[in-house]
């Protein structure tokens, strides 16, 4: 089978409004990868049930994801510019799709057999390993296509696509795993990463200043991975995402234990401060294209944040002296803070990395949150355990603030 077709785009130009299209198959991709990363946790009592087994090794399960997305990040993004982001995104979909197809075939507990822990630790992380391609070159994609002026809001509705593909998951992959199977599960989610591949191969295509762009960067250029002022953002990136998964990992728990919070009161809680950060991003990006002041936006929201997890910490410490309604909105005030950045900060860490770079550059910086997604879980609670709910916020924002050195300073004027 001739499969050149995937790689090379066909040599017809496409127009500046082609670059919609290319931030759909973005969205798509990113969207369809989430649904798994993010979706598969939301079965865990059935998955926990149908695979036999005790909570330390559901945990296993689960976090075998995130451990492949966090070791394929940097050589997915290094594989980017490398090759191109057509081929990378394209073949990194059909192999997700392959490897959930898979284990819709042979991973599928049932009466007569229980595929042992340690093939499901290793399909999972698997799938993370191969899902990993998604972010860096869809990123350097859409970075390709929009102008500055423009990157900040792409970006940013890039990154919307991250919880509406969790929404996805959390809607859709409970229901068929307790009315369906597992097989259900993952086939679902193959069919979730096959059509944004589909869309790519019709639609993700290198814009007409490609080419030239292409003979100004001939000259050998320093890899990101010896650039200081890269891993600086890249690094900025990765420890303020840690406050951000502190909430999206804990706040539950905070609300039904301090809060004393039902599932009605903790879902809307939690489906606020998820509608609250998507608003925000797509304001941020707006606001940072319109004022030329990504940096500065930056240096601010580590401010914002860090200020908004200390009165979260102070409400707390007063105890029952504050009312839980303005506790409650706190913490979606904390976490809105604290997530609304997202794309106005990958916009910048790709424009400053170029678009021969941008690729190892969002690679870097992903690969540093997906471990921020193991640190998380697994150090709050002890620190929880040693101290109080009221330190655990106030930590969150020292965290927060300490990221205030590691953005760029504004560009004088």
């Amino acid at each position: 089978m001739d499969t050149q077709y995937l790689v090379k785009a066909p040599r017809k130009t496409f127009g500046a409004a082609h670059r919609w299209k290319v931030l759909g198959v973005g969205v798509a991709a990113n969207a369809g990868f989430s649904a798994a990363a993010a979706g598969i946790p939301t079965t865990a009592v059935w998955m926990r049930t149908g695979y036999h087994l005790g909570n330390a090794q559901l945990g296993i399960a689960l976090g075998a994801t995130g451990l492949g997305i966090a070791l394929s990040e940097l050589p997915w993004g290094v594989a980017t510019d490398r090759f191109g982001d057509r081929p990378v995104l394209i073949a990194g979909l059909l192999a997700t799709a392959l490897a959930l197809l898979s284990m819709a075939l042979f991973m599928v507990p049932s009466a007569a057999s229980v595929p042992a822990l340690p093939l499901l630790v290793i399909a999972l992380a698997w799938v993370g390993l191969l899902g990993g391609s998604v972010n860096g070159s869809s990123g350097r994609a859409i970075m390709s296509w929009f102008k500055e002026g423009e990157r900040g809001i792409a970006m940013s509705i890039r990154q919307t696509a991250v919880p509406l593909g969790g929404g996805i998951g959390a809607s859709l992959l409970p229901w068929l795993a307790s009315a369906h199977g597992f097989a259900a599960v993952y086939s679902a989610l193959a069919l979730l990463c096959a059509v944004p591949a589909a869309l790519a191969i019709v639609w993700l295509h290198e814009p007409p200043h490609a080419a030239a762009a292409a003979g100004a960067t001939l000259a050998p250029q320093r890899t990101p991975l010896r650039d200081i002022g890269i891993w600086r953002v890249a690094l900025g990136i990765g420890v303020l995402c840690m406050p951000q998964l502190a909430v999206l990992t804990f706040a539950t728990v905070f609300l039904h234990d301090f809060g004393h919070l039902g599932i009605a009161g903790i879902s809307a809680t939690m489906a606020a401060l998820q509608a609250g950060a998507i608003v925000m991003r797509l304001w941020s990006g707006r606001h940072t294209d319109r004022r030329g002041n990504r940096r500065g936006y930056l240096r601010g929201s580590t401010l914002v944040a860090a200020a908004s997890f200390c009165a979260l910490s102070a409400a707390v410490a007063l105890g029952h002296a504050v009312s839980i309604a303005l506790v409650v909105g706190l913490i979606v005030f904390a976490g809105v803070c604290v997530s609304a950045w997202h794309g106005v900060a990958y916009a910048e860490l790709a424009t400053l990395a170029g678009p021969a770079r941008a690729g190892t550059a969002l690679g870097m910086a992903n690969a540093l949150v997906y471990a921020g997604m193991f640190l998380v879980p697994f150090l709050l609670p002890h620190l929880l355990a040693a101290s109080s709910w009221s330190f655990v916020w106030l930590v969150a924002g020292c965290v927060a603030l300490l990221t205030y050195p590691l953005f760029p300073r504004p560009h004088q004027h």
